[in-house]
């Protein structure tokens, strides 16, 4: 575990996760959900492959685990991809 691993760096990269929802509605609500938080100033959704996934941008240090916190109360999860 890293501090790269662990948290999503500011910056223009942000960090990339992978989600068990399917539907445009139920990655609106995630990007809904996440945007609620002090530091997280964008969510950029990529339907267009299975599984979807959704990139976080921060304005300051974000802990994985909380991002997975709040996509938890959506009903659905967030797994972080790898690094490449």
């Amino acid at each position: 575990m890293s501090l790269i691993s662990d948290n999503v760096i500011p910056g223009e990269h942000g960090k990339v996760f992978g989600t068990n929802a399917n539907h445009d509605s139920e990655l609106k609500q995630i990007k809904e959900e996440l945007l609620k938080h002090d530091g997280i100033t964008e969510v950029q959704i990529n339907s267009s492959i299975f599984p979807k996934e959704f990139t976080v941008f921060t304005n300051k240090l974000i802990s994985v685990e909380e991002i997975e916190n709040a996509v938890k109360l959506t009903g659905y999860h967030a797994i972080p991809k790898a690094l490449i």
